[in-house]
């Protein structure tokens, strides 16, 4: 079969290229590459139906047609959001129909085929549309488990009765999936796992009873306003209690954990799994300050726990699925049938892993070196072998590694050495397969299947686009290092004017973030691009920067990243300041004409910068800043920020609104009324200060939009025409 002229072998480029190099957050957890068991091959969506491609030769054969994927009584075929097989491969569950839950869509309704009988079911029939989550198979394919309504089922698949697991969920008590901090802050989504077998479940209860609800207020889809609560718990106030429970299915008992917490401060529970077998769990658990981590057994028998692995760190500790996107729908890796596991830690100053034995007391440095582990790629315990990202060299680009897994010799580059850049790997589980992207800030996305371990694009598929010293001599943008006043260099980019004289001086425009959640300088195709603004920057006359200072997750080392510890506000601040200050000197700016700009935490950082340093940045375009760090949600700031009963000083000093009094320049605000991530309060007192004060300011609330202000026919359009007049109008583009 063929698609616009190529088989699908060639067109999956297409596909993998996004699979590989998008950003995390992209709100899609499953990978559009669903590899067979074996590793040679993937199935993959093709005209309403699923086909599979086999490796090397790309040969396609056809598995199921739409008409297969069509429930009865329908003229269409399932719009697959994604799929997956059951474990023996006799079952397909598709899921569609999706519906977001605050950021992603991870609310909707699931199919499943059955091979042997060629029947298509819906699962959950008897419940409300779009209302299932996680749905997934048992380890033996006889049953499907998913959350609806805050209570968690199981579902025969032999004869689709339905049970319930759990009664008592409420919008307050949440079994099997999460509130909205645990979503937020430690990519907790599915909170339920199978038994391996396939007798038991194990899964989170979230007690919100006494969380505060924040209201957000709807005045736009009826004539009376009506209130909209999220449970919000803010710094200072107490973490949400968890338990968690293994309900057995056939006797419909819920067995509870005994996990100790702190009864004062509370404490924090991102990652349960089973231990390798049905008679363990294994967890892990954070105190309060999110700088001690302990992992623990529990026995399912008596509930009873112990403590197998600790850890503490003098500013915080990141659970894995902050910095790898894989562990953001659970996993744990056991190595050795279960006597060991991978374990990562920051304790020698780099993200390394580590071999550590189920009892926790012998522990192998596996990825030694002066380098930070990105993300894993995969573990091939039958190879001796451990694929992982990495940029010992360069925080700005990425690269895959293999090492032993038994921590003997040193980790080897697989990228080859000519293609410098940002690059993606999805590997098979065989580890001999891979789609392979690649791009830099002049070379375009590009993408090949390979063959590892020795990086050989295959047979049928065109190799990536290798980069040309010329193309990056054509490119206006640049990277580059400054240091400050201070002694600090960090990373930055400029996209230079076309065409550029640098006899002239010209105004920059800087693009922030500046913490601890995303860099900002970043060496792939497209960067340097703004999504606001209608035209072209350069073309218009301007210099667009970013610079990426102390506390930004560059892969340059703990210190690096932990340096922003309770200085949020502050030292990120004070590091943009200073590289202002160096590009100031520059003879081609024209330092009368300084804009900045940034969104959530760029947009903090935007207003931060216009007030505490006035006399550097003339005109900021600040959207959805948080204005005081007090509002915003406890498991972040107090991550960062430490405990507001504790660090209260910190919190006062790192808000925008301390310093609103020191306005100057211009600025433009900009805020939706319905953001459920960074309240729109944040928006009202900062308004509030700024008049108290007398400044003056344009202000644009959007109604009812959320934090991505994308909500509504018109609205993005509306967004970048108000950005593009401002910034037009308060520092024109152009040379003088």
């Amino acid at each position: 079969m063929r698609i616009k002229g190529r088989t699908y072998f060639q067109s999956f480029l297409l596909i993998g290229i996004l699979v590989c190099v998008a950003a995390s957050g992209s709100g899609q957890f499953h990978k559009a590459l669903v590899w067979s068991a074996d590793g040679n091959g993937f199935y993959h969506e093709e005209d309403g139906g699923i086909s599979k491609t086999s490796l090397p030769a790309g040969n396609e054969e056809p598995l199921l047609n739409a008409s297969d994927l069509t429930p009865a009584g329908k003229e269409a075929a399932l719009e697959i959001r994604y799929f997956v097989f059951s474990s023996d491969f006799n079952k397909l569950l598709v899921y569609t129909n999706a519906r977001k839950v605050w950021r992603y869509e991870t609310r909707g309704d699931y199919w499943v085929y059955d091979f042997s009988n060629h029947s298509l079911k819906q699962l959950g029939s008897s419940l409300p549309s779009s209302s299932l989550m996680f749905a997934k198979f048992s380890p033996d394919g006889k049953k499907a488990a998913y959350v609806s309504g805050h209570n968690l089922y199981v579902e025969d698949l032999g004869t689709h009765k339905i049970k319930a697991l759990t009664r008592d969920g409420t919008r307050k008590l949440i079994n099997g999936t999460f509130d909205w901090v645990y979503e937020e802050e430690f990519d907790c989504r599915d909170g339920f796992r199978w038994s391996p077998d396939s007798k038991a479940i194990a899964f989170w209860q979230i007690e919100d009873s006494g969380t505060r609800d924040y209201l957000m207020l709807n005045t736009t889809d009826s004539v009376y306003s009506h209130v909209v609560p999220v449970e919000y718990p803010v710094a200072g106030q107490l973490p949400s209690p968890y338990k968690v429970g293994v309900v057995n299915i056939a006797e419909d008992h819920i067995r509870w954990m005994h996990i100790p917490t702190d009864a004062r401060l509370g404490s924090y529970l991102p990652r349960m799994e089973w231990a390798d077998n049905s008679q363990e769990l294994i967890v892990q658990h954070l105190n309060r300050q999110q700088n001690q981590s302990d992992v623990l057994l529990c026995r399912v028998r008596d509930g009873s726990s112990k403590k197998i692995l600790a850890e503490k760190d003098s500013a915080w500790i990141d659970i894995i699925s902050r910095w790898d996107d894989d562990y953001r729908m659970g996993g744990w890796d056991w190595l050795q049938q279960g006597s060991e596991f991978i374990w990562p830690s920051e304790k020698d100053g780099w993200r390394h892993l580590y071999r550590v034995s189920r009892d926790g007391k012998k522990q192998t440095l596996i990825t030694p070196g002066n380098y930070d582990v990105m993300n894993i790629s995969l573990i091939n315990e039958k190879e001796n072998l451990l694929y992982f990202m990495a940029s010992p060299e360069n925080a700005t680009q990425k690269y895959l590694y293999r090492c032993n897994l038994d921590g003997k010799g040193k980790a080897e580059r697989v990228t080859p050495a000519n293609e410098q850049g940002t690059h993606g790997y999805d590997l098979s589980p065989n580890g001999q397969y891979a789609f392979h992207s690649f791009s830099n800030y002049y070379t375009p996305n590009s993408g090949e299947w390979i063959s590892l371990p020795f990086h050989r694009t295959l047979p049928g598929t065109v190799g990536i686009k290798t980069p040309r010293v010329s193309d990056s001599l054509a490119s206006p943008i640049s990277f580059f290092k400054i240091k400050t006043a201070d002694g600090v260099t960090m990373d930055a980019w400029m996209k230079k004017p076309v065409p550029f004289d640098p006899s002239k001086k010209y105004p920059v425009l800087f693009e922030v973030y500046t913490e601890p959640g995303s860099q900002t300088v970043l060496d792939y195709y497209g960067i340097g691009g703004n999504p606001l603004y209608q035209g072209d920057l350069s073309k218009d006359g301007y210099i667009y920067i970013s610079v990426d200072n102390r506390g930004t997750p560059a892969p340059k080392g703990a210190d690096w990243r932990n340096s922003i510890y309770r200085k949020i506000g502050r030292l990120n601040i004070h590091d943009q300041a200073m590289a202002a200050r160096e590009i100031m000197k520059w003879p081609f700016v024209d330092s009368s004409r300084i804009a900045v700009w940034g969104w959530s935490g760029g947009g903090s950082a935007t207003l931060n910068l216009m007030f505490q340093y006035p006399d550097i940045y003339k005109t900021g375009i600040a959207v959805a800043a948080l204005c005081n760090l007090l509002t915003y949600d406890n498991i972040y700031e107090e991550r960062y920020m430490g405990i507001p009963q504790e660090a209260y000083d910190g919190y006062v000093k790192g808000s925008p609104i301390s310093y609103a009094r020191n306005l100057q320049g211009n600025l433009l605000y900009i805020h939706g009324t319905g953001d459920d991530n960074v309240h729109f309060n944040n928006a009202e007192m900062l308004v509030n200060e700024l008049i108290k004060y007398n400044k003056n300011f344009q202000y644009m609330p959007y109604p009812n939009r959320t934090h991505a202000i994308n909500e509504g026919p018109g609205t993005r359009e509306h967004l970048q025409g108000l950005y593009t007049r401002y910034l037009r109008e308060h520092c024109p583009g152009g040379p003088k």
